[in-house]
């Protein structure tokens, strides 16, 4: 079990080792989804597990809880068993709980394969909003699934676009494109899948 202080691997130096910065990239990762849900529940995840064996990667998906507000977030791959405990998270940058109420709008379900979750997670241009939304997508299968309103998914798409318009990286790009189609060809279809 990894036992973590997010507050460890809050502003890494330069010369911080490429292993230590992945995991700071899990660990913040994992606290977005986590906060990014409802507490008391444990949920699964689009994130991918990080654990390797030899030369392959576990094809598990992270399992969050947080049992109270405040309270430290509970991680585990169901899969491979890797696990963890990340305290110290709370007003961190990646914390991403609501600050103020907000109306009650109907969801659509939308059901978006794991590559394009991952494009949509390594946007750099989100409001937290969209990053909440982004990073509550579930596991179900072999896809991701995002809960929308029909404002958030304009607002998501609009970000998505937005960014790939001026992507300069053409494999970037192209995975933004395809992000984009995903999404409003999801928008298209009544009720969502």
């Amino acid at each position: 079990m990894l036992v973590s202080d997010l507050s460890h691997f809050l502003d890494l130096p330069a010369d911080t080792p490429g292993p230590a910065r992945a995991l700071s990239g899990q660990l913040s990762d994992i606290v977005r989804a986590a906060t990014a849900g409802e507490t008391g529940n444990a949920w699964e995840t689009a994130l991918p597990c990080r654990r390797r064996s030899g030369s392959r990667r576990c094809p598990g998906r992270v399992t969050v809880m947080r049992a109270g507000a405040e309270a430290p977030i509970r991680w585990q791959c169901m899969l491979c068993g890797d696990q963890g405990i990340i305290s110290n998270w709370q007003d961190s940058a990646f914390d991403l709980r609501r600050r103020q109420l907000t109306l009650a709008q109907p969801v659509t379900q939308i059901a978006i394969s794991y590559q394009t979750a991952a494009a949509l997670r390594d946007l750099q241009l989100l409001d937290s909003d969209c990053e909440r939304l982004v990073f509550a997508a579930r596991a179900q299968g072999d896809h991701a699934v995002l809960a929308v309103t029909d404002d958030d998914l304009d607002e998501l798409a609009g970000s998505v676009a937005a960014e790939a318009n001026h992507e300069p990286g053409r494999t970037r790009q192209q995975r933004l494109d395809a992000a984009l189609d995903a999404l409003t060809s999801q928008a298209r279809v009544p009720g969502g899948w």
